[in-house]
């Protein structure tokens, strides 16, 4: 089958489509003919090198965690699921960036027929990591939570749980995503130089002054800033590992969002139109290397995913 692979480091020139064997399949392990397998962030920092030391890579790589498809056949154990069942779920060895993707039958979840291929396939690292961040500094009706990074895949997931939670959410993002945020309540801040001071002036005019909690899809700056803004640690949730250890706060998400229970109410949530998973553009597998640019450098609004039985890219 073809699988996208790397051999070494690098920018997006070490990407390549290769000829590979799926991995034997066990006896409680399935088959999965990949329809859609969304790309994430993370995996460009692993393709470069910049998560080594948490994430280290055995050469030569697959990629890929998100996964939408159907089952082709299924281990000699397996009671969950039968060939033509539609799934999406996850791989934990990097490999759903396939035409075929063996994965144990605990790490897949029914897709809902109202959920198309693709937002189906962009679920299960956005949605679980929002959810993870959301239930972390745990938003009360009423309250203002401060999302950075808020337009990304996690963060446009992570705004719309906030919204179900009746909480108010002041977004630092793109001023290109002004409409798709205020349809969902938010008060934009533009992100960038003199972001802070911009968040302050929001946070005055709509909460009396007050952040009762901040999630940071961004890194950089932004833990800081939530403390500056006078959130406490414990209601601070960034995905920057490191700046969570040197300043005490939290760092909740995929891993303590990865649950079957978790991705199923999600994919409910989205096929009945409570929340959108949103998508930006669709990629066929073979052009790998301009989805991941897309991501890396346009500012997209929600997902990049790949469609490794498609000829041409569309737009979602």
């Amino acid at each position: 089958m073809k699988a996208v692979r790397f051999h070494r480091y690098g920018d997006l020139q070490v990407l390549g489509i290769e000829d590979v064997q799926p991995r034997p399949l066990g006896p409680l392990d399935v088959l999965v003919r990949v329809r859609a397998a969304g790309i994430n962030p993370g995996e460009a920092k692993i393709r470069t090198g910049a998560l080594h030391e948490l994430f280290p890579a055995t050469f030569p790589s697959g990629q890929g965690s998100d996964l939408a498809g159907t089952v082709t056949s299924v281990g000699a154990a397996v009671t969950d699921w039968a060939p033509g069942d539609d799934v999406l779920g996850w791989s934990w060895e990097r490999s759903s960036h396939a035409k075929y993707v063996v994965v144990p039958q605990d790490q897949l979840v029914p897709k809902p027929e109202a959920l198309s291929w693709v937002r189906a396939g962009a679920l299960y690292v956005a949605g679980t990591t929002a959810w993870a961040a959301v239930a972390a500094v745990d938003p009360r009706a009423g309250e203002t939570v401060v999302v950075s990074g808020a337009t990304g895949g996690v963060g446009s997931i992570a705004v719309q749980l906030l919204r179900l939670r009746r909480a108010h959410v002041v977004a630092v993002a793109s001023g290109r995503h002004r409409v798709w945020l205020e349809s969902q309540g938010a008060t934009l801040v533009g992100y960038g130089s003199g972001a802070a001071e911009r968040l302050r002036r929001a946070i005055e005019s709509d909460s009396g002054g007050k952040a009762h909690a901040f999630l940071d899809f961004h890194g950089g700056e932004y833990p800081r800033i939530a403390l500056d803004l006078g959130v406490p640690p414990r209601r601070i949730n960034t995905l920057d590992y490191g700046a969570a250890a040197a300043l005490g706060t939290r760092s909740e998400g995929n891993a303590e969002g990865t649950d079957r229970a978790v991705l199923s109410e999600l994919a409910e949530l989205a096929a009945t139109g409570r929340i959108e998973v949103l998508v930006d553009a669709t990629y066929p597998m073979t052009e790998v290397r301009a989805a991941f640019a897309h991501l890396e450098h346009d500012h997209p609004l929600g997902k990049v995913v790949l469609l490794p039985h498609d000829t041409g890219a569309t737009e979602a």
